[in-house]
């Protein structure tokens, strides 16, 4: 971003302020321009200006007039100065390393390595060109012809010459009538043999019908008897089962017979005892009509005890009453 820095009035509060025009970037060579030139130059980037502080900011130590201190940020200066005085020490504790050069001399930098190189602070360049050649298509391979070898020669033949085709060619239909007579009898056997195979399949699959069919009868005889005989078995298997159930059944009768021959008159006197059985009319007397007169004997003798009660007071008050008149009679007569 360039930028064009103008400086403004500062506010009462002291602040800076800038304001800039959109600029066009310009090309900046690859190294820097000497002094003089940069100084010439009245287009500056922002992040080169000298006036824009770089690098940490928490290292300015600038607090508003009416802000307090920060306990914190003075714990954190206190704690670099710490880290700062350590690192110091521990430098000074260090071995010393190269000594200081003589009065007269200073040290050097020098290389040690095998093969020695220029050092500067601008690398050489140098600008190489290179242009290839044209693509081209491959051409097309020529077709193959090789070389000729030998002489021409020519000659004439008459026709009958050679060989004469009624005398050359019976041989040739003698072998063919004789290979297709062959190939015809040959057939024929073949066609014969064939009948005779599937004559002896039929018979040998009559035959073998007839086997499967008595299997098959065979087997359903004995699954039949099989049959019967599971069923016979479980038929005796269940008639035994019911005598069985039967024999201990009987036995269970007659063992209850014989324990309760003795169980029912004892039961029956123990309920007797009980007084589960009894006799309804002493029952009633028992229930109904001895409570009644035992009630009706308790409230005769209670109203016998009251009225008792009653003649007893009557008795205390007359006695008492003469009493008093008697009294009263003798002190009258003193």
């Amino acid at each position: 971003m360039t930028s064009v820095l103008q400086r403004q009035n500062e506010a009462s509060n002291g602040t800076y302020t800038f304001s800039s025009r959109p600029r066009p970037v310009q090309n900046r060579p690859s190294y820097r321009e000497p002094a003089a030139v940069q100084n010439e130059s009245h287009y500056g980037n922002i992040m080169y200006d000298r006036r824009v502080v770089r690098g940490n900011t928490y290292a300015q130590h600038t607090l508003p007039v009416t802000a307090q201190p920060d306990h914190a940020e003075m714990q954190r200066q206190q704690q670099a100065r710490r880290r700062a005085l350590a690192l110091k020490r521990a430098k000074e504790q260090l071995p010393p390393m190269t000594p200081e050069a003589v009065e007269g001399r200073k040290h050097r930098e020098m290389q040690t390595e095998m093969y020695l190189e220029d050092l500067s602070d601008l690398p050489e360049e140098s600008s190489v060109e290179c242009q290839t050649d044209a693509f081209l298509d491959k051409p097309a391979s020529p077709l193959f012809i090789p070389a000729k070898s030998g002489r021409d020669v020519a000659t004439q033949i008459e026709e009958g010459e050679l060989f004469d085709f009624d005398m050359e060619v019976r041989p040739v239909l003698e072998v063919l009538v004789g290979k297709t007579m062959e190939q015809a009898l040959l057939e024929v056997l073949e066609e014969e043999e064939l009948a005779s195979l599937r004559a002896q399949q039929r018979a040998f699959q009559e035959l073998r019908n007839a086997e499967l069919a008595e299997v098959q009868r065979l087997e359903e005889q004995e699954r039949r008897h099989r049959e019967e005989k599971e069923r016979r078995i479980k038929q005796q298997r269940e008639v035994l089962q019911q005598e069985k159930e039967t024999v201990e059944k009987i036995a269970a009768r007659a063992f209850a017979q014989q324990y309760l021959s003795g169980l029912l008159p004892t039961v029956y006197s123990t309920l007797k005892d009980q007084g589960y059985f009894y006799d309804p009319v002493d029952r009633d007397i028992e229930t109904e009509f001895l409570p009644w007169l035992m009630e009706e004997v308790s409230s005769s003798f209670q109203k016998r005890y009251v009225a008792r009660t009653v003649l007893d007071m009557l008795i205390r008050d007359v006695v008492s009453h003469r009493l008093d008149n008697l009294h009263q009679t003798s002190s009258s007569s003193q």
